[in-house]
């Protein structure tokens, strides 16, 4: 069974003992070659940055790879990730993105025992949280859930009761808004 903690998240920041630490988000796009992303989650962690996510995938040009990379920190802190990202030559350009100007989005699978009992619950959950049933048996449920990171954050808790037999959470993905 998965224990969930019992703080939320909400606008990005989390609270915990002594104080509040920051996500930033980071876009960087960079050739798509193979060990670039290897080099740069090397590079991060080399220098001790708090990496929450990390997501890659390919953009319109085949040619190019998106990577959003959210860290922990202050501001020095994302500054300075963004930097050191800046010196690779495979990265082709680095984007620092704010929740004003820019959507990001995680999706999350979670397995929920769900017997009689829980299972009108957990289903009306589903709905008024806008989450897709996307599998079911006799004693399981299986949710698909896209949105915001702390709008997961609020599911996780809401579903804090339930049996969770296993959860896959992927990274953030994020774009600048308008331009």
């Amino acid at each position: 069974m998965v224990k969930f903690p019992q703080t939320y998240k909400f606008n990005g920041i989390t609270g915990i003992e002594g104080g509040f630490k920051v996500k930033h988000t980071i876009g960087v796009l960079m050739e798509n070659k193979p060990g670039v992303l290897s080099r740069i989650s090397t590079l991060l962690a080399r220098r001790s940055f708090n990496i929450d996510s990390i997501t890659a995938g390919p953009t319109r040009d085949h040619a190019v790879t998106r990577m959003t990379v959210v860290v922990e920190g202050d501001e020095y802190v994302a500054d300075n990730a963004a930097a050191e990202l800046t010196k690779l030559e495979d990265v082709l350009g680095i984007e620092r993105m704010t929740a004003a100007d820019s959507l990001s989005r995680e999706i999350m699978l979670i397995k929920l025992k769900a017997g009689a009992k829980e299972r009108s619950g957990i289903v009306d959950l589903a709905k008024v949280m806008g989450a897709n049933i996307v599998d079911v048996t006799e004693s399981t449920l299986m949710l698909e859930f896209s949105d915001k990171p702390e709008k997961i954050d609020v599911l996780i808790g809401l579903l804090s009761d339930c049996e969770v037999l296993d959860m896959a959470r992927g990274g953030a993905i994020a774009l600048s808004t308008g331009k």
